[in-house]
């Protein structure tokens, strides 16, 4: 081993940094929702959906890496990489593990105070269009590796899971979900649970994403990859992250209504977002953040 290599440090961090899904306490989030929801005077059905219809994707989505990361795993021969991405899969399971139990604990405790039906956190209605053919991509991209591993298609499976689905789509996510329901807003419940669940995912996978940016830099630097080749592949993805973060079917009719992030303000985030990785991973001068920096978690030291 390389104790000194970024997926080594990248493997360490994650050992260190260990936490439990099943230890975060969402017994006020039960209280909290179940309070707005009869404190909201004609809340209905499509209210309801707004409000849980990200916690559904997030949920879907993290279920979906879990099953689509092995193939990388499989064709990686450095120990160091494979080190790190041991930890990767468990953290990815782990992250799924965390939204079923949300759903079955929060959600579904909710409907049945309220005397509904329980929700499916599955149900075709939550996954438009662009969060398909994303997910669809990624895994093609991925499953590629195992009957091709060339170093574009490896560019090409960082690009699609490390760098847009991670980097941008789940950031992006995170910032929304957190800011939301983290007690700035009154029109909206404050949801602790769930933000000390999406901060301590996002510590997680602020380490998932320098580990691909490192690895792209390295394809670049040592194996010829095109940086043009990277550009391309998340500039054609970009689109698809755009419709999944302004899904119109769960935004109010009336703009009037809309709480919380103001229209256009979660897109305006993603190509930030996109626009500083891409820097970092074409531009030679440009350092990729320390792991400490990437999984930096308020109140850390």
């Amino acid at each position: 081993m390389d104790r000194e290599s970024r997926s080594n440090r990248y493997y360490r961090n994650a050992v260190e940094r260990h936490w439990d899904p099943g230890e975060i306490d969402l017994e006020a989030d039960a209280e909290n929702l179940l309070a707005h929801v009869e404190a909201t005077p004609d809340y209905d059905q499509r209210r309801w959906d707004q409000t849980v219809n990200g916690i559904a994707k997030f949920g879907a989505g993290e279920d979906a890496v879990t099953e689509d990361l092995a193939p990388l795993a499989t064709v990686l021969e450095d120990i160091d990489d494979q080190l790190f991405l041991t930890t990767q899969l468990y953290e990815e399971a782990k992250h799924a593990d965390f939204f079923d139990r949300y759903w079955r604990e929060v959600i579904w405790t909710v409907e049945d105070e309220l005397g509904w039906d329980r929700s499916n956190p599955r149900d075709e209605k939550w996954f438009n269009e662009p969060y398909l053919e994303l997910f669809d991509r990624n895994k093609n991209a991925q499953f590629r590796l195992l009957e091709a591993d060339t170093p574009e298609n490896r560019a090409k499976a960082y690009c699609h899971y490390h760098l847009t689905v991670e980097g941008i789509l789940a950031q992006t996510g995170y910032y929304g979900m957190q800011t939301s329901y983290g007690g700035e807003f009154e029109a909206l419940p404050h949801l602790p649970g769930l933000v000390e669940g999406f901060t301590k995912i996002r510590s997680d996978e602020g380490r998932h994403v320098g580990f691909g940016m490192n690895q792209l830099k390295t394809l670049i630097r040592e194996d010829g990859v095109d940086p043009k080749l990277i550009e391309e592949t998340v500039h054609d993805l970009l689109p698809l992250v755009q419709g999944i973060t302004e899904d119109d079917r769960f935004q109010p009719d009336d703009p009037d209504e809309q709480v919380g992030l103001e229209q256009g303000e979660l897109a305006a985030y993603a190509v930030d977002k996109h626009t500083d990785r891409m820097r970092q991973i074409t531009d030679a001068a440009a350092d990729i953040p320390d792991v400490e920096e990437l999984v930096r978690l308020d109140g850390d030291d």
